[in-house]
């Protein structure tokens, strides 16, 4: 007889008295698979963070989930002898959204602390790395197989870029032929403890150099300029020396040409000047464009032909 296939998400309990396979896929998540020797059956959690209350989805939180599993399983048997535990999941994924606050490594203590307390035996623990994993739990013989997630090279690229980005500052050149709005998008950005102007331009043409003299990590460009626009030169960083560019234009509004014709060319982002509020002071400008940069630092950009180039 063919088993049943559950799939979980995150936040999410199965169990079940029929043979299922019981499947998930985790990252910094942690997944606890409870059987039952005696009765031959068992479930499986999926929690994202270590504690928390309320809201819409208390089984994101190991110590809901874990408790919960537990509680549901007890009401088929009594006695947490006939009960043993896996544990898996946990990692470190390299720039996930947990990055630095240790949220796989809190999930796995939660869970092994919750499962100890009730003296259910953990006969297998596959948890840590810095790798994901899919798992595939079988509640009729309590096994379970594990498959590494290989990343693809496109995937390796983008963590190692935000692997980086933890352990120094991004660095930004600004480009605009206002020496003021350089001067309030400069201020703005260094509020950031994570981003750091290297240097500003007034033109494209001094823009090449500093791209050049400061490999800056990410662009911000603005279309109006004199000597050469910022769409021209857009074209020719994508087609020589692609870099991240978030467009801060006054002439980029939503739904204009000129904001999807950027974004045709290669702009990870286009910002109408009027959105930063500009003359608010620098805190307004931070809390729009900080974000964007960080985004923007993290994307992987690749040089374009002639051809793509071409006809946009």
């Amino acid at each position: 007889m063919e088993k049943k296939r559950v799939f979980i998400l995150p936040g999410e309990i199965a169990i079940s008295k029929q043979p299922t396979v019981i499947a998930t896929l985790l990252g910094s998540c942690v997944a606890v698979c409870l059987y039952n020797k005696k009765l031959k059956f068992g479930g499986m959690n999926h929690f994202m963070l270590p504690d928390g209350s309320g809201g819409p989805l208390p089984g994101k939180y190991g110590h809901y989930a874990t408790n919960k599993l537990i509680e549901t399983m007890l009401k088929a048997d009594g006695m947490k002898s006939s009960m043993e535990a896996r544990v898996f999941g946990g990692s470190a994924v390299v720039g996930h959204l947990s990055a630095g606050m240790n949220i796989g490594k809190r999930n796995i203590e939660t869970a092994m602390s919750i499962l100890n307390s009730h003296a259910i035996k953990i006969v297998d623990k596959q948890t840590g790395g810095n790798t994901g994993m899919k798992i595939f739990f079988d509640n009729h013989t309590g096994e379970v197989e594990k498959r590494d997630i290989v990343k693809s090279e496109h995937s390796q690229q983008l963590s190692a870029k935000k692997q980086e980005f933890t352990k120094r500052k991004i660095r930004v050149l600004v480009v605009d032929d206002s020496s003021t709005i350089r001067n309030i998008l400069n201020k703005a950005l260094n509020l950031d403890d994570g981003i750091e102007v290297v240097g500003e331009a007034e033109n494209a043409f001094d823009a090449r150099s500093k791209i050049l003299e400061l490999d800056p990590d990410v662009i911000t460009l603005d279309i109006i300029m004199p000597k050469m626009d910022g769409v021209s030169f857009l074209k020719k960083l994508m087609l020589h020396y692609p870099k991240p560019v978030i467009i801060v234009s006054s002439v980029a509004q939503k739904g204009s040409k000129m904001r999807f014709r950027a974004s045709d060319i290669g702009a990870v982002d286009v910002v109408d000047k009027e959105d930063l509020k500009l003359y608010q002071g620098i805190e307004s400008v931070h809390k729009v464009l900080a974000t964007k940069i960080k985004m923007a630092a993290t994307t992987i950009v690749k040089k374009k032909t002639e051809e793509e180039i071409g006809h946009i």
